[in-house]
């Protein structure tokens, strides 16, 4: 387990932290026919809603509150019963979670009994739309936590227990539960359900972004709901899976409430990137299923093995530094370690995350991108991952960047891509190795040799 840097400074420079809200909207939006809610001001939800926007260029189904001056003084129960029921009717969602804000959890907002009293007042609104509360402040935490804790209480609304739904661990041997962190982009959700199908399993993700958030044009014109994504109904059968397969530390919570509630055995991974814990990966969906590893799968492990090959001599003892949370900081650093890379900096914006033992390094540093440039700068790294945000800290740095992570805005498309399973770990070292190369080709570390006795070219008359 690396050593924690804690945060020193009193303010932040170049924030590196996404908030618990937008982290809970991001779990949200995984679902189909679901509508965030942030109990809140406009504002913040106006941010949320272009974060994401910008992120994903895609329209974000996202709903506000409007606590204003007056109602945060004096009380803002009657906003939520509003806005709850303006969706309801409205919009006949199958999801709605109510996320709190900064501004609510400071006047000490009970959010539960606000919902509480609201399914009682409106039962045949209840009947049809799953409504769950959650509590996720701006001020404590970021988006892998609030992520985290808002997939916890949609399990936690909607799992029945195993006696009541009359659901036995493997009765559909073939079913796969699967959950995912905030860690995972839609083009990596995509790359794990094609891989565990490949076994002739049927993997429900939980939740589905490659459903809801990869891009892609629907019949219909509008639709103020997410069209896409895991449907709530589907949860119902989450006890009748032969395995429930678990990606990301952070949910370790989420799945100790799976297991306890269906009684279904699951599989933990920290992440899914590199060899070691692809191998795992391909070894646990081999027993569950009963079959051969397909030769396609077998293809992709012998295409990462040239790429590391290929790749050794660029990657090999190069200096690196990134910035992210903490369960894609698991992932990246022992994929650039395996390959001999240096991490000579490594920054995360949240000391309580989990995901933090398994970061192969040797200081973890809570901070901001601050923290990063000058670690980076004084301890000479050579390249960069990280967000968007971090692209000026490259520039000024004076080396490359591979975006990854929340939010990224000046590239398109990077949310469709896979990092995770042989394809996406080697898609990721050859991204990192032609950033060095491609910078070392405009920026060489040696100037060209000019002898000294040759003679100054004429200068023309």
């Amino acid at each position: 387990m690396p050593s924690i840097e804690h945060r020193t400074k009193a303010l932040t420079v170049n924030p590196l932290k996404a908030s618990q809200p937008l982290g809970g909207s991001l779990a949200t939006l995984g679902f189909c026919r679901a509508m965030p809610l942030l109990h809140g001001s406009q504002g913040c939800t106006a941010f949320g809603k272009v974060y994401f926007v910008r992120h994903f260029n895609e329209p974000i189904p996202l709903q506000s509150s409007a606590v204003d001056k007056t109602s945060a003084i004096m009380g803002a129960d009657e906003n939520i019963e509003q806005a709850l029921h303006t969706i309801c009717t409205k919009n006949s969602p199958s999801l709605i979670t109510v996320l709190t804000t900064g501004l609510t959890e400071t006047a000490g907002t009970d959010i539960e009994r606000l919902v509480k009293d609201f399914r009682r007042n409106n039962p045949e609104l209840a009947a049809t739309t799953t409504i769950v509360p959650v509590n996720t402040a701006d001020f404590t935490g970021s988006l892998e936590s609030g992520y985290a804790a808002t997939l916890t209480a949609i399990l936690d609304a909607t799992l029945p227990n195993t006696a009541f739904a009359r659901t036995r661990p493997g009765k559909s041997s073939r079913r796969v539960n699967l959950l995912l962190s905030s860690s995972l982009t839609p083009g990596d959700v995509e790359e794990l359900l094609e891989l565990i199908s490949a076994f002739g399993l049927e993997p429900v993700a939980i939740p589905d972004l490659s459903a809801s958030l990869d891009g892609h044009l629907e019949a219909c014109e509008f639709d103020p709901l997410t069209t896409a994504g895991t449907a709530v109904e589907s949860l119902d059968e989450c006890g009748n899976a032969a395995a429930t397969i678990v990606i990301g530390s952070s949910l370790y919570a989420a799945a100790d409430l799976l297991t306890n509630r269906t009684g279904v055995p699951d599989i933990r991974f920290d992440h899914i990137m590199g060899m070691q814990q692809t191998d795992r990966l391909i070894m646990a969906l081999r027993e569950i299923s009963g079959r051969a590893v397909p030769r396609k799968i077998q293809r992709q492990r012998q295409q990462f093995q040239d790429a590391l090959l290929d790749t050794h001599l660029v990657l090999g003892q190069s200096r690196i530094g990134m910035a992210g949370e903490a369960d894609l900081l698991a992932g990246l650093s022992n994929l650039v370690s395996s390959v001999g890379m240096e991490i000579v900096s490594l920054v995360a914006p949240d000391d309580n995350a989990r995901g933090l033992e398994g970061i192969a390094a040797s200081t973890v540093k809570i901070g901001d991108l601050e923290d990063l440039e000058l670690a980076s700068r004084e301890n000479g790294a050579e390249i960069i991952v990280g967000s968007g945000h971090a692209a000026a800290t490259a520039e000024r740095l004076g080396i490359p960047i591979v975006q990854h992570g929340y939010p990224i805005w000046e590239r398109l498309g990077l949310h469709t891509r896979s990092r995770v399973g042989y394809r996406g770990s080697r898609d990721l070292l050859f991204d990192l190795a032609n950033a060095l190369l491609e910078h070392r080709e405009h920026h060489p570390a040696l100037k060209p040799y000019r002898s000294v006795f040759k003679h100054p070219e004429a200068e023309p008359s």
